[in-house]
Order: structure tokens, then C-alpha cells, then sequence
């Protein structure tokens, strides 16, 4: 048996040993997921469902709720229903519809995509919504369902091991265990949409596969039908008390909305997060100890319990070697736990080199790297407005594949940022400053030069004069951390790799290509 005061008091002290991650993986989740909707509302939160005219190169995206209402404006058109639709409010029903929904979501692109049909453009142009609802599909089942098993893992470790990395996030990457997780939280994602129809079934099957998340994190390599079987077995007489659990955080939730989503941010994520990872500990410890039916899936014995350091030298003394390759390059991280004991390892040229975000770069690598920011800010630009609005259409005034405000903003990050490596939180605030800086002074160059602002924001909640808004700010402060700690060294070691010669002769031909397009632009 369990009660809910116990787990709450453990998950609060949880949260005071290991606060910082928590909120750092909790925020990572949020803007990476579709989890905790709630929460990232605000940053993107438009003010108003009419569209200001504007000559700006770039407008944001119709909102969720602008394309449920226009869509069901269409269908319902003739119809008496379509008086019922037009005499819905049109604020409370936008802030319903966005407060509980994300951009992220395949229904929602489905809708664009009916959208765009309806209006009557049938042509070859309607591939690209397609492509573009392939595209958040695949990144549902491999990303973001990916890593909210990655978020299970984390507090599921921190528990016990208060240094657990936030990197830990990223788990199932460096295993190379994805293909199975990917497909058992697909199942879940599809039994769950069409439960959802009855009503009643859809809340009682949402407890029922709750736990889904949290045995792949345990196992990954669990198969879907042994995963739902233990998960409904875990769950068995405990549905209501996880939903009592759920609704004593109704309060936090709704002081939350007051707040704009800050309080979810820094406080009631990562304490319903945790107080749930600490309800599974407490019903698979029961599960394993009573030897009920499939308690072997339930195979992680470190989750509970700490091994000392003479059980780890022992352990890897008489360890395999062949079994994996951690057992060969671990080393023993004091309060964290020991990946070389896991029961999935991952292949051995899956095992890299350490990322060295505090190198040095010489010019030609920032130069170079200059570039590639550029290309990849417009290739992100392009999937973005794919996915989101169904079109394929290019931001930049320039007509090759480049953005070089992303090549301008990530030089900027290594030439400041990169001496405060060690320092994570601050690298954020100070990236998210930088992007404010660099976009604002675009836009302003924009409109002094062209008469109209690249990109027109004055309709969110939280902008500055229409230029920059809190939510862009935001995504590209994790962005910016994205270039520096990952991105940046990787490509400047492979850059480093094909000698001076090639890496002038390379940097010449992609500049030349640059001023070229650039002259051709002005003209």
C-alpha cells in the first residue's frame, strides 16, 4: 500500500537535492515534447485570431485554435451548427483550445492541411502539408516520444543518485535502443487516441498505460505486449489513486496559468514529475517483492539499490568484456549510476570521444562554422514552416539556402559563451540576450532599409515592438546551448580533418557562393 502524503514528502526531497537538473530536464521536455503543453503556451501565445497586415517577410504561423475554428467554420458552413461555432467566444475558446494544445501535434497539421484543401488550392502545393504531417510524425515516434522515456530514466536514477547528467535525457540515443521503445509508445499513442472517443475508456485507459514510459526506461528492450501487460498489472487497483494523486495538483496548476506557466517552469513540473517517478519505485518494488507475473521485465536492481565501490570494482572485474563496450572505457563517477551494469549496452562504434564544447577555434573555423549555422538555420526555418503551416516557402531575402543571422548568432555564442562552458544556466540567459539583440537589430536594419520588419511579432503577448518575442528568445537560447556544446565541436572536428588546403579551398568556394547570392539580392 501506498498513501499520497508519502510520496509527495519523498518527491519534495527529492526536488531539494537534485533542483537545478530537475528544472533543466523538465524545461528541455517541454520545449522539445509534446509534454506539459501548458507550460510553453505563453511563449507563444497570440494575442488576437485576426492577422495584422503587414509587408513582413515572415508572419507566424496560424495559432491551433485560429485553424480548429476556421475548419469548423468550413465543414459547418450550411449548417445549423455553424451559429453555435460563430457565437463561441472567440477569447476563452482560443485560450482553451492553445492553453492545452502544442505545435507539435499531428492532429493539429492535419487540420492545416484541411485547411489549405478547403480553401480550394488543389494543386501540386498540397504535398507539402503532407510532407510536412510525415515529418512531425516520424519526429513524434523518434524524438519526442524518445525522450519523455529519456525524462522517465533521469528521476527514475536521481533518486538514488543525486549526480545524475541531464544528458541522461538522451539515453536510449547512446544505446542505440530505439527501434522497440519508438514502437511500444507508438502503440500506446494510438490505443490511447481512439480510447479517447468513449469518453470514460479514454481516462481509464490514460492510467492504465501510464506506466508504459517508465518500464522502457527500466527496460527498453521489453517487448509492447509484456510492456502494456505489466503496466496494467502495476496499475491494478491503483487507477483512482493516481487520479487523486493528478487532481491534488489542480491548484498549483491553476495558480500556475496566473503566473503565464512560470510556476510549472520552476516548481509544479518537476514536483508532479517526480512524485510520480517515486509512485512507480514504490508499486515495482511491491511487484518484484511479491514475485507476481512478469516481475523479471522489472530487471533493474540498481534502481533501488546503490552499489558500494568495492561491489563496482568487483562487479566490473568479473564483468564481460564483450558484452559491451562501456565495460572497457568506464570509470567510476562518484553518485551516478553505473551505465556499464545496465542491461542494454550499446554497440561499440556508438561509443565516441568526449564533445570538447571548451576548444578553441582558429578564423578559418569560424568562418566555416559561420556557414554552416547559416545553412542549418535555414533548414530548420524550412521544416518548421513545413510542418506548421503546410507551405514551403523561404524566410531570408537571400535566394540560397542560407539564413546568416543563425551563422552571425552562433559565431557570437562561441566568441562569448564559450568561456562561461561550466556555467549552463548563465550560457542560457546569455544566449537568450544575444538573440534578442541579434534579431532586434535585423529587423530593425529591415526596416530601415526596406520599410518593413523580416518578421512581424506584434501580435503574440509577450514581444518587444513586434521584432523579438519571449518564446523565440527562448527556443533559441536552447539552440544556441545546442551549438555550443554539441554541434560547433563535432563540425569543427570534422572541418579540422580534411587539412589546410581543403579548408581554405572549401571556405573560398561557399563565400564566393555567398556574395554572389548577396549581389544578386541587392540588385
Amino acid at each position: 500500500m501506498w498513501k499520497r502524503k508519502n510520496i509527495k514528502k519523498n518527491a519534495i526531497a527529492l526536488i531539494k537535492s537534485g533542483y537545478g537538473r530537475m528544472i533543466s530536464v523538465c524545461f528541455l521536455i517541454a520545449m522539445l515534447t509534446t509534454a506539459y503543453a501548458v507550460s510553453t503556451t505563453f511563449l507563444n501565445l497570440q494575442l488576437s485570431s485576426g492577422r495584422p497586415q503587414t509587408d513582413a517577410a515572415y508572419t507566424p504561423s496560424l495559432s491551433n485554435s485560429e485553424v480548429l475554428l476556421d475548419t469548423l467554420r468550413e465543414f459547418l458552413e450550411q449548417t445549423p451548427a455553424a451559429s453555435v461555432i460563430h457565437g463561441v467566444p472567440a477569447d476563452i475558446s482560443s485560450l482553451l483550445v492553445d492553453l492545452f494544445s502544442t505545435n507539435l501535434s499531428v492532429f493539429f497539421s492535419l487540420l492545416r492541411a484541411a485547411h489549405l484543401f478547403l480553401d480550394g488550392e488543389f494543386s501540386i502545393m498540397l504535398l507539402f502539408p503532407v510532407l510536412g504531417i510525415l515529418i512531425l510524425f516520424l519526429y513524434q515516434i523518434f524524438i519526442s516520444n524518445i525522450l519523455i522515456v529519456g525524462e522517465k530514466r533521469f528521476f527514475l536514477e536521481i533518486r538514488k543518485y543525486p549526480r545524475t547528467p541531464v544528458s541522461k535525457i538522451f539515453c536510449l540515443y547512446k544505446l542505440r535502443c530505439i527501434r522497440r521503445p519508438a514502437w511500444v509508445m507508438l502503440c500506446r499513442s494510438v490505443f490511447q487516441f481512439f480510447w479517447n472517443f468513449t469518453i470514460a475508456g479514454g481516462i481509464i485507459k490514460h492510467y492504465e498505460y501510464i506506466l508504459i514510459p517508465y518500464i522502457l526506461a527500466e527496460n527498453p528492450k521489453a517487448c509492447r505486449k509484456d510492456v502494456f501487460c505489466l503496466s496494467k498489472q502495476l496499475m491494478k487497483k491503483n487507477k483512482w489513486k493516481f487520479f487523486l494523486l493528478d487532481l491534488s495538483f489542480l491548484g498549483w496548476k491553476i495558480l500556475s496559468v496566473f503566473t503565464l506557466g512560470l510556476l510549472d517552469f520552476l516548481f509544479v513540473n518537476p514536483y508532479l514529475t517526480a512524485c510520480r517517478a517515486e509512485l512507480y519505485a514504490v508499486l515495482r518494488r511491491n511487484y518484484v517483492l511479491s514475485r507476481s507475473p512478469g516481475y523479471e521485465i522489472l530487471n533493474d536492481s540498481y534502481l533501488e539499490h546503490v552499489p558500494s565501490e568495492d561491489e563496482l570494482l568487483i562487479s566490473k572485474a568479473l564483468y564481460d568484456d564483450s558484452q559491451g563496450p562501456y565495460t572497457r572505457i568506464s570509470y567510476f563517477e562518484p553518485e551516478q549510476y553505473p551505465v556499464f551494469l545496465f542491461s542494454v549496452q550499446p554497440p561499440l562504434r556508438a561509443v565516441k570521444s568526449p564533445v570538447r564544447a571548451e576548444r578553441k577555434y582558429d578564423v578559418l573555423s569560424y568562418l566555416f562554422l559561420f556557414l554552416i549555422f547559416s545553412v542549418f538555420g535555414w533548414l530548420l526555418e524550412t521544416l518548421l514552416r513545413l510542418v506548421n503551416d503546410g507551405v514551403y516557402a523561404s524566410d531570408t531575402l537571400l535566394h540560397g539556402p542560407w539564413i546568416p543571422v543563425y551563422g552571425a548568432y552562433g559565431v557570437l555564442i562561441l566568441l562569448i559563451s564559450r568561456h562561461l562552458i561550466r556555467r549552463p544556466v548563465l550560457v542560457f540567459a546569455v544566449n537568450a540576450a544575444l538573440y534578442t539583440l541579434v534579431e532586434y537589430l535585423a529587423n530593425t536594419a529591415s526596416v530601415l532599409t526596406h520599410g518593413s520588419s523580416l518578421r512581424d511579432y506584434s501580435n503574440f503577448l509577450l514581444n518587444l515592438d513586434g521584432r523579438v518575442y519571449l518564446g523565440g528568445s527562448v527556443t533559441f537560447a536552447l539552440l544556441g546551448c545546442a551549438f555550443l556544446y554539441y554541434l560547433a565541436p563535432r563540425w569543427a572536428d570534422r572541418y579540422m580533418k580534411l587539412g589546410h588546403s581543403r579548408r581554405i579551398f572549401v571556405c573560398v568556394v561557399l563565400y564566393i557562393l555567398l556574395i554572389a547570392d548577396l549581389v544578386w539580392s541587392v540588385r
